[in-house]
């Protein structure tokens, strides 16, 4: 506010002392003309210039009559008015064609130039607009030229001339030698982000928008800055980036905010002016004989003394304001202080009752394990022992339900460690090509059981071999083609996998999965990737399923760098794709030649130490090998265990992880620590903070995980032995 009443003193004793001056009217009508043209008074601005212009025409001083010319040919530019802006445009030319070239005449070329870009006359603007750049060039300006170029490019802009709008605002934006010119260049660079906006190039258009506002910080143009802002939020907004669109959009609105007190401010200046500069006029007309210099002292004084009361007023009403607002701030403070302790007890809270959480699934994941190792086995036994035909049926359901209660589990168990960070990401070179038609493969039966067509297209640019993690991957298309073909009935299921771009040593590839089944309720695609949701109740019923194969792939894409998008209707299908980054393999991969498939390896007579605690699951496991000729030693603790190993020769130990005294992990480091060829398989119902590479590690030559799948059982055993 200080600086404010000081510039209106000195605007107002300047404006005072210029009135009185001995000099003739054309000043005065142009400095009424810009008084105008500041508040915004289109018709007074337009009538002085006019005013200026006649009664310079007296003196007969063609580069006065030239520049007001000009001044009025900008005035009807800036308000469309285009025919009279060239009108007066090329008055200003004719004037100024016996004077040696100067700044206006070039202006006057640009100008007119650009209005003829506005009026769609392309050729006759270019050749204006060359002209001006030459006297430019003459004069020594070079600033002005990059300023031609930019308003040549925000007019093409307007026009929707995109491709001549991006070659001659790059030339401004990209031109190093700016550098007194700051404001010139970040608007050339925020001109370039409309234009791509306005093309959809998001990308693009965000690179020069946060060029633009890392120039515009040096050079503090307010309003210069809430465009860019705004432009940036719009961009994000296209982007699906809510929340920045959303910040930066708030921070466009405290600019406004400050840029409507700013304009305020020199609405008042204005009004102020307008309203003083109307009285001196009078005062000069009524009082023109009298002694000037008398006047001046007198009005001089007595406007200082009213702005030195005024000036004494506002400065004790300002210093009562700071005095409140310091008060009012401290106690926002003091405020702001507790709800922020309030927010940190709030917060700890939830993360202890999330660790809570995943700790509870985890140790019930893992509890329920132990038994329904023993429903599966005991199961899978009573099959193989020939049972009644009344029975199969029910010995069928059982197995059925261990089953489905076990991919339950397991799916519980991988959602937990997926939220409690416990998921590591694989970067392993793999063949993309070949893990889909393994998938294809493995999900055949499924497609033909329903009466589906199949299809998976590859895009034969995508190499053979690229870095990744294929295990996650795998789930992922698991889920989303299992799904898929689940749903659809009699229809087709289309797998794609296409290179969207290659860039260095990375490669982009979209996939995409599309079905024709029965498809999902609008009102129903947000919440699809919900844990335990499918849909509706009914689809639950019909289909089976738990709800939460689609919440795995949502979480896994997100961990690989991607996002799913779902598109679907009803009774049409549904298709579900996203994109992933990958690197490429910079060196050709060796194959290594597979072991033949037809060898059998004979467990007949094969002597195996099972240490196990549970006696369910003893008898269980003995019996499983006792099936395949195996001779099995049980021992329930790891201390026993370790002395056996030690007195005995076996051709493979398996090792449950949890037992009494020390675990499976402790006693296989000391068996490893005398006997280190012994083949150590560990059986364990696997819990949040157990994974097979943590297990390897203690010795173990690999994991089979209660409850274990027999085919799978015996296969890791025969890959030992």
């Amino acid at each position: 506010m200080k600086y404010f009443f000081i510039f209106i003193v000195f605007f107002y004793s300047s404006l005072h002392s210029q009135i009185n001056k001995k000099t003739d009217s054309t000043a005065f009508y142009v400095t009424l003309a810009n008084n105008n043209n500041g508040i915004k008074n289109k018709k007074n601005t337009e009538f002085y210039i006019q005013k200026a212009i006649n009664h310079s025409k007296f003196n007969t001083d063609l580069e006065t009559q030239a520049n007001l010319h000009f001044k009025l040919g900008k005035f009807y530019y800036n308000n469309n008015a285009l025919d009279a802006a060239a009108k007066n445009f090329r008055q200003s030319l004719f004037l100024l064609k016996t004077v040696l070239p100067t700044p206006t005449l070039a202006a006057s070329y640009c100008y007119l130039g650009l209005t003829n870009i506005k009026k769609e006359r392309l050729f006759l603007a270019e050749i204006y607009l060359k002209k001006s750049e030459l006297i430019y060039k003459n004069l020594n300006i070079t600033v002005v030229s990059h300023d031609i170029n930019l308003k040549k490019g925000i007019s093409y802009k307007l026009k929707k001339e995109y491709h001549l709008a991006t070659i001659t605002l790059k030339k401004v934006a990209e031109d190093s030698t700016i550098l007194s010119n700051l404001g010139a260049k970040s608007e050339a660079f925020y001109q370039l982000g409309v234009v791509k906006n306005s093309q959809k190039k998001i990308d693009s258009a965000l690179y020069y928008l946060e060029n633009a506002l890392q120039i515009n910080s040096k050079n503090n143009d307010i309003e210069q800055k809430a465009r860019i802002i705004l432009a940036l939020s719009q961009s994000y907004k296209e982007k699906k980036d809510f929340d920045r669109a959303y910040s930066y959009l708030d921070e466009h609105y405290q600019l406004k905010d400050r840029i409507s007190r700013m304009n305020n401010a020199k609405k008042s200046l204005a009004d102020f002016t307008k309203f003083k500069t109307k009285e001196l006029f009078n005062a000069r007309i009524e009082k023109e004989e009298k002694n000037r210099e008398e006047q001046k002292t007198y009005k001089y004084s007595k406007l200082i003394s009213i702005l030195a009361i005024a000036l004494i007023t506002i400065l004790s009403l300002l210093s009562l304001s700071l005095y409140k607002n310091n008060i009012i701030r401290n106690e926002s403070n003091l405020l702001l202080k507790e709800k922020n302790n309030e927010l940190i007890i709030a917060k700890n809270k939830a993360e202890k009752a999330s660790r809570a959480r995943s700790e509870f699934l985890s140790t019930v994941s893992h509890e329920l394990r132990t038994p329904l190792n023993a429903i599966n086995g005991i199961t899978h036994l009573l099959l193989k022992e020939k049972p009644k035909k009344s029975q199969i049926n029910y010995l069928s359901s059982l197995q059925f339900s261990g089953n489905y209660l076990a991919k339950f589990i397991n799916e519980i168990l991988e959602i937990n460690k997926i939220e409690s960070n416990k998921t590591e990401v694989e970067n392993i070179a793999f063949n993309l090509k070949e893990l889909l038609k393994n998938i294809k493969n493995c999900l055949q039966e499924l497609a033909y059981t329903n009466n589906n067509s199949f299809i998976l297209e590859i895009d034969n640019a995508i190499p053979d071999y690229i870095i990744g993690d294929p295990t996650k991957l795998s789930q992922i298309f698991l889920n989303l083609i299992n799904n898929a073909l689940k749903f659809t009935k009699n229809g087709e299921v289309t797998v794609i996998a296409k290179q969207e771009f290659t860039e260095s040593q990375h490669i982009s590839i979209y996939f995409e999965v599309i079905d024709t089944g029965i498809g999902i309720p609008e009102e129903k695609l947000q919440t699809v990737f919900e844990s335990f949701s499918q849909g509706s109740i009914e689809v639950n019923r019909k289909y089976g399923g738990t709800g939460l194969g689609l919440t795995i792939v949502k979480k896994l894409i997100k961990i690989l760098g991607g996002q799913i998008k779902l598109v679907s209707a009803v009774g049409i299908g549904s298709s579900f794709s996203f994109k992933l980054n990958f690197q490429m393999v910079s060196e050709p991969i060796m194959m290594e030649e597979k072991p033949k498939k037809n060898r059998t390896v004979s467990l007949n007579n094969k002597k195996i130490l099972l240490i196990e605690d549970n006696k369910i699951n003893q008898m269980i496991t003995k019996k499983m090998l006792e099936n395949k000729g195996i001779v099995c030693e049980i021992i329930d603790n790891g201390e026993d265990a370790i002395e056996a190993v030690r007195h005995n020769k076996y051709d493979l130990i398996l090792m449950d992880v949890h037992l009494p005294g020390i675990n499976g992990t402790i006693a296989t480091q000391q068996i490893r620590a005398f006997d280190t060829t012994t083949p150590v398989i560990a059986l364990t119902a696997i819990s949040l903070h157990e994974n097979r590479e943590m297990l390897l590690s203690f010795g173990m030559n690999d994991v089979i995980t209660k409850p274990f799948v027999p085919d799978d059982f015996y296969t890791t055993i025969s890959k030992h032995i």
